[in-house]
């Protein structure tokens, strides 16, 4: 895929996703279709199948919402403590190939960063001492500071107003076709999805949308 896919002459903003972009969704899959059940299973004294139909069940409910990436509704739900049955399998979390490098061009050519994630502040905060990538941006904001998922247009506006920024020149790169397709809803200039946010996983259909599979493809060449 040619370098120019993204003209970084016309971007000044860099919005990017945590989860499925820069870091690999293989950790968030095995959590929640494995590992969570079985410990949710074991904890609770349930049939390790009825506890997978159960949460199955309840995740389908409440897809598409804040909720479903809130660690604080998923403790409260199964009473337990989420957070840490994340960091018992902690290991796991793991940048995609070329992130560091790829934020440190970016650092490099001036252009600001932002990581704006439906994740919950708590994952935020495991997954940036995991991976130490936090240093790298001029800010990282979890959309439930303002209870509004990046599906929803309104929730760009929010983004905008923490850090402000010229929608124009503003790029998003995001794994969530439906977040990329609310952001050009609000007037974000380019968007760019990920082909295989899952690195155990197919590549995805990302419909009309230009995409990567990794960041080494639109790496900016300084000088």
């Amino acid at each position: 895929m040619s370098t120019q896919l993204i003209d970084w002459r016309l971007i000044d903003t860099v919005l990017i996703d945590m989860d499925g972009t820069l870091l690999d969704l293989h950790f968030d899959n095995y959590f929640w279709q494995e590992y969570l059940p079985a410990r949710y299973a074991e904890i609770k004294r349930l049939d390790p199948q009825q506890a997978k139909r159960r949460l199955n069940l309840q995740m389908r409910s409440i897809q598409g919402t804040l909720n479903w990436y809130s660690t604080d509704y998923w403790s409260h739900t199964l009473d337990l403590d989420v957070i840490e049955l994340k960091r018992e399998v902690s290991h796991k979390i793991a940048t995609r190939p070329y992130c560091e490098a790829f934020l440190d061009a970016l650092q490099y050519a001036g252009k600001e960063l932002v990581m704006v994630t439906n994740a919950h502040q708590d994952s935020l905060a495991l997954k940036m001492e995991m991976t130490g990538i936090a240093g790298k941006f001029d800010c990282l904001i979890s959309v439930h500071e303002f209870n509004l998922p990046k599906e929803n247009r309104d929730c760009w506006k929010e983004v905008h107003l923490r850090h402000p920024l010229n929608r124009k020149r503003t790029l998003l790169i995001d794994d969530n076709l439906k977040a990329l397709q609310s952001a050009l809803d609000y007037g974000i200039g380019q968007v760019l999805a990920i082909y295989q946010p899952d690195s155990k996983a197919p590549h995805l259909d990302v419909k009309h949308f230009p995409a990567i599979v990794s960041f080494e493809e639109i790496m900016p060449i300084s000088g």
